[in-house]
């Protein structure tokens, strides 16, 4: 390497450090929104009785440009009002956190899947069936698809994808990179529906409803567009990791003797149950469609006025016990079969298991629900978004450019804040009306967070599994760091972003839906 080539190389170095420095000095989420809550308190009591004009409800006052517009001002929560408000609804404030039921149901539902050792054995069997052509594809596609099952994706198919390369004689680090870019480059991106979708809509929606109480968002509403970003995302992940990150690891040379650990190979039994659980699967869907196909189907809803036929509401508000029942029946199904279910309370035990997992979650939706709830009754969110808005338009600064500024903005947050659903629920009150106001739908909002939320997951050491995916490289070259780490997923993020945000432009200039009711567009 060139004194130049160092230098840059030192000062990279260098960055990323002090990066890593300044993200461990943060505090802790359930810390970070108990602060937020005091800062919001604190602005409620500075700002109180300010008052702005914004298009939202209807008040019998026409505005210049001729819509309805009322007035909105920021309320004092320290005042008599403001701390009775905080007192009396502070229980149901937390009961009533939409992404916390939603969570924890379908988490339920997941868990007997889990533990059962179904998806383990599911995401196995697909890696291990696919032509050794398409292998690296195969890997990072896995990748996406293990995020239905949260945690799945990290701790069984990384160190799979290294396994399978060093099988291969490839360096394994090409295969844990390839895996590692899949489940954390491309989060979000499935062409199945995930725990995620619902609980990004369940923060998306009460920061729509500051400018529009009644607007709803479908957890399905981004679908469409998760879904197709699945083989763009999967087939640029195979070029760079066969053109970047291969030639640049060169030829594996092991140091010494590689000690993976024994995993055993999959049982009859096991693929039997497989195949029995994904009958089950199809057999919930067909049931699922036969409520919905029929005009009088259970899940249809009352005859509209206008269309004559009956709605889909019901079966868009039943998305999430339906994703419940499919994992749960799923899971039983293949547990029974692979006789790991023996008895009741083997099943209660597995989703007892998977909750226990869910208490740091809960202690952050307490603290959240009431930042959130602050925000909202504060009125500071929809101030916020009317000034802000009103400045973008008074600089020119909207359509695209607004989008992609958003998206490297969320995308910068996620190197310091790597929770989706803590992140969103601190971005979500402040941009979803500021981005209506300026003519995007929420969900298109939601659509730009979720590629800001993925590509940068894997340049951060504050990633949760950030350090496991380091001792999984170390298997093989026994001094690999952070740095090391870096470089190899660097050209990963780059191409990620560089793809799917002109990918999500383009999609918005076709004006294709981005899922079930996924508007583009908002008209206050």
């Amino acid at each position: 390497m060139t004194k130049e080539g160092k230098a840059k190389a030192g000062l990279m170095q260098r960055i990323l450090d002090k990066v890593e420095v300044i993200g461990n000095k943060l505090p802790q989420p359930v810390t970070l929104f108990a602060i937020l809550m005091g800062i919001t308190l604190l602005l409620s009591w500075i700002f109180g009785g300010i008052s702005v004009e914004h298009p939202g409800k209807a008040a019998g006052m026409i505005g210049k440009d001729g819509l309805p517009v009322d007035t909105i001002e920021v309320v004092n929560l320290l005042s008599r009002f403001g701390f009775q408000k905080i007192m009396t609804e502070m229980v149901s404030t937390f009961a009533a956190f939409p992404p916390l039921g939603i969570v924890l149901l379908v988490m339920l539902g997941i868990g007997v899947a889990e533990y059962t050792g179904m998806l383990t054995v599911g995401l196995r069997i697909f890696v291990s069936k696919a032509p050794r052509s398409i292998i690296t594809f195969s890997i990072v596609v896995a990748g996406m698809l293990s995020s239905i099952a949260a945690d799945a994706g990290y701790v069984v198919l990384i160190p799979l994808g290294g396994a399978i390369f060093y099988s291969m004689g490839r360096h394994p680090l090409a295969g844990i990179g390839a895996a590692f870019a899949g489940v954390s480059g491309g989060f979000g991106a499935n062409i199945l529906p995930t725990g995620l979708d619902p609980m990004i809509a369940a923060f998306t929606e009460p920061a729509a409803q500051i400018i529009d109480p009644a607007y709803t968002v479908n957890p399905l509403s981004n679908w469409y567009f998760l879904a197709a970003s699945v083989p763009v995302v999967g087939l640029i992940g195979t070029w760079v990791t066969e053109k970047v990150l291969v030639p640049r690891l060169g030829d594996y040379k092991p140091s010494g003797e590689i000690i993976l650990e024994e995993e055993k190979p999959i049982s009859k039994t096991e693929r039997k149950a497989l195949k029995w659980a994904g009958v089950a699967v199809l057999a919930m869907i067909a049931l699922v469609l036969l409520m919905i196909i029929p005009a009088n189907g259970l899940l249809r809803g009352e005859i509209d006025s206008v269309t004559g036929s009956r709605g889909f509401q019901p079966f868009y508000s039943s998305i999430v016990p339906i994703m419940f029942l499919i994992f749960l029946v799923a899971g039983l199904v293949y547990g029974i079969v692979a006789k790991i279910i023996k008895k009741d309370k083997d099943v209660t035990d597995m989703m007892a298991k998977s909750m226990s997992t869910m208490g740091l979650y809960i202690v952050i939706s307490f603290v959240a629900a009431q930042f959130v709830a602050y925000f909202n009754w504060s009125n500071l969110g929809s101030v916020l978004a009317v000034q802000g808005s009103g400045l973008l338009k008074d600089i020119g600064f909207t359509g695209g450019p607004l989008l992609v500024a958003f998206i490297i903005t969320v995308s910068l947050v996620n190197l310091l804040m790597g929770s989706a659903s803590a992140k969103w629920a601190l971005l979500a009150p402040i941009f979803v009306p500021m981005m209506m106001l300026m003519g995007f739908a929420p969900e298109a909002t939601q659509a730009a967070y979720r590629i800001g939320d993925s590509y940068s997951n894997i340049l951060t050491p504050l990633l949760p599994y950030f350090p496991l995916v380091i001792v999984f490289c170390q298997k093989y070259v026994k001094d690999m760091g952070i740095g090391t780490l870096i470089s190899m997923m660097l050209p990963f993020s780059i191409a990620f972003a560089v793809v799917r945000i002109p990918m999500l432009l383009l999609w918005i200039w076709a004006e294709l839906p981005l899922g079930i009711e996924g508007p583009i567009y908002y008209m206050p």
